[in-house]
This record gives C-alpha cells, sequence and structure tokens, in this order.
C-alpha cells in the first residue's frame, strides 16, 4: 500500500508548498494594501470587501470542497491579513468561551487579539475610546427575541454595526456527575430559556439559577458537586468539564444574530447584499396622531425599500416615549434610500443611522 501511496503523497506535497508559496504572496500584497490603507486613513477590516472575497471564491468552486469550509478557510487567511496589516484588538462580551467569544471568532479568525470585556456598555466604551478597534455584541435570539441592552445603548452612541454574524447555538449539558445525580443547573438566563422545555422534562426537580455567562455558569458547575450547567461545548473544552448531553436547545435551529461595531462605517456590497439599520422618534405624535407609525413607514415602503424587522424600546425620556430600531434592505448611500431618510427627517425629531453591512455573514 505504501507503494502506491507515494506518488500521491508526493503530489500533495508539492501542492501543499505551492499552496504556501501563493499563500504568502497573498499576504504580502495584503500587506501592501494595508500601507495604501493606514496612509489614507481608511479601515484595516473592510466587511463589504470581506463578503465580496468570500462570494467570489464559491462563485469559483467546483468542489469536492464545500462552500462553507471554503469559506471558513478563507476567514483564517484573512485574519492573517489583517493581523500583518494591523494589529487587530477585537472586544467581545466574556467572558472567555462564550457563544459572543464563538461569535467574533468566526468573523475574525485565530491571528488578531481578542479581549473579553463585561458589559455592552463597556464595549461600546472600548470602542469608543479606541481600548479595542471593534466590538462583538449580541443583538438578538430567534428563539428569545432581542437582546434590550444592545439596542438601548445605540440610543446615545456615534459607533456604526459594521458588519453581522449569524451563529447556531447549540447548548449542552455540562457537569462532573451524570444527568441523574443533578440538583442545581447554572446558565445565562437566555439560554435557560432556550432549553427550558428539555429541562423540565429531563430535570424537573432541578433548581434553575441565573448566572453571568454561560462560561462563568460551566466554571461555577465545575466546583460544586450535583451542578451542572448549560452552555456551549466551547465552554466545557475552555473549563475541562465534560459534556453529559448534547444539544438540549429546544429548537433545532436557535440561532443568534450578532453585530460588529466599529468607528469607521461600511462601504456598500453592491448588488443589493447590503442591509441598514436605523432608529427612528416619532416624538409626541406617536401617542397624539393616528396612523403616525405608518406614516413612518410609508417614506421607506413608496421606494420599494424592504423592512425587514421593526422593535420599538421605551426612550427613558418620558412616560410614553418610543425609539424604533429597524432594518432596511439597502445601503445608506443609495439614492432611494437617501430620498426617504430626507422626507422622513421633515417629520421624525429624530432619523439616526446605526449603520449599513452586508446581508450574508
Amino acid at each position: 500500500m505504501d507503494d502506491a501511496l507515494a506518488p500521491i503523497r508526493q503530489k500533495i506535497d508539492a501542492i501543499d508548498r505551492e499552496f504556501v508559496r501563493l499563500l504568502n504572496e497573498r499576504l504580502e500584497l495584503a500587506g501592501e494594501i494595508g500601507k495604501v490603507k493606514r496612509s489614507s486613513g481608511g479601515s484595516i477590516y473592510a466587511s463589504e470587501r470581506e463578503d465580496a472575497v468570500l462570494r467570489k471564491v464559491c462563485s469559483w468552486n467546483d468542489g469536492p470542497i464545500k462552500d462553507e469550509a471554503l469559506r471558513a478557510i478563507y476567514r483564517e487567511i484573512m485574519s492573517a491579513a489583517i493581523a500583518l496589516e494591523k494589529a487587530t484588538k477585537i472586544a467581545y462580551l466574556g467572558p472567555e468561551a462564550t457563544n459572543t467569544h464563538a461569535a467574533a471568532i468566526k468573523k475574525f479568525g485565530a491571528s488578531v487579539d481578542y479581549e473579553s470585556i463585561a458589559t455592552i456598555a463597556d464595549l461600546f466604551t472600548a470602542v469608543e475610546k479606541g481600548e479595542a478597534d471593534y466590538a462583538v455584541i449580541p443583538i438578538e435570539n430567534s428563539t428569545e427575541g432581542s437582546v434590550r441592552e444592545a439596542l438601548d445603548n445605540f440610543v446615545e452612541s456615534d459607533l456604526k454595526i459594521v458588519a453581522q454574524i449569524y451563529l447556531e447555538i447549540s447548548h449542552a449539558l455540562i457537569s462532573n456527575d451524570s444527568p441523574e445525580k443533578i440538583t442545581k443547573v447554572y446558565s445565562k438566563d437566555q439560554a435557560l430559556a432556550q432549553c427550558r422545555n428539555w429541562l423540565q422534562r429531563h430535570l424537573p426537580h432541578a433548581q434553575l439559577v441565573d448566572a453571568p455567562s454561560t462560561s462563568r455558569a460551566v466554571e461555577i458547575a465545575k466546583n460544586e458537586p450535583g451542578a451542572a450547567a448549560v452552555a456551549g461545548e466551547l465552554a466545557a473544552q475552555f473549563h475541562e468539564v465534560p459534556v453529559q448531553v448534547h444539544n438540549i436547545q429546544d429548537k433545532s435551529d436557535n440561532t443568534t444574530r450578532f453585530f460588529v461595531l466599529g468607528k469607521k462605517p461600511a462601504g456598500s456590497a453592491g448588488d443589493g447584499r447590503d442591509m441598514t439599520s436605523f432608529l427612528i422618534s416619532l416624538g409626541d405624535q406617536a401617542a397624539s396622531h393616528s396612523g403616525a407609525l405608518l406614516k413612518m413607514l410609508m417614506p421607506l415602503a413608496e421606494r420599494g425599500i424592504n423592512l425587514s424587522k421593526i422593535e420599538s424600546r421605551p426612550s427613558k425620556k418620558r412616560p410614553w416615549d418610543y425609539y424604533f430600531f429597524v432594518d432596511v434592505s439597502g445601503h445608506y448611500t443609495d439614492l432611494n434610500m437617501k430620498a426617504a431618510l430626507k422626507e422622513l427627517s421633515t417629520f421624525c425629531p429624530m432619523v439616526k443611522w446605526l449603520g449599513s453591512y452586508p446581508v450574508v455573514s
């Protein structure tokens, strides 16, 4: 068998040698781009360019490698390129080994620096002060809805959403004890909610205890007899605690959406592959004028701008005053978008652009 494999392995070695040479050549070119960006004050990370590269390489793919695997490889190549262009720090909602940490790694790869930050408000501050280049925050879950603290922090911040990440959330029961010995389960409130039915069926007598994060829950359970945690397998590996049961989330398509925040806005991905987020206030007319919300939506609808999400949050300035968070298709610089915003500004006290970013990530 070795005689038969030897010539094949020699061909693989030759391909690998050429692949490494070409990879380094690519990174050298990326370094040249970094010099141009730095001299002109441009952003090192460009989500629209990343999206274009990933789409392009997948369009060239004739197999047998799957597009998902090809994207993962190129994300790491681009991660190495970013690190060569500039030392880059990505802040994320910590502690280590949380789902937000996993989302940050999925987006930026292994070559950049990461920093765990305890609160969403502090993540905004870290980027605003230049202590981090970008921040990754959870914004909504397909099962449990929006992360309200994240939405509220956009009201006062000038940071821009430059990219989004979708991460399938798979929860596990993690413990040093077998399930029949478990009397207490720790986790973040949202994670417990996403596994509520499973826990009621399989651990009906266990006490459910809220923890600051899923990773911290594993850390607590590790040292407490009869305790378990609900968390992702990354947290189990990080804290070296065995997984007792895999995939305990109630819905198989449980997904969380994350935003990447930066100081400078992202350019257009083109071909209608952008999404834009706004914060809009109707002021007093929301309560006093019939059809005020419909009036707010009409400038978008009349120009064929698709609304994909709308959510209200109390302004906290006076009773029954609300902000509306709106996601629409298209980029802020599109002509029809500018026209819609101009019209909205004539009767809305506040129309705040939160960012435009590629749809797919």
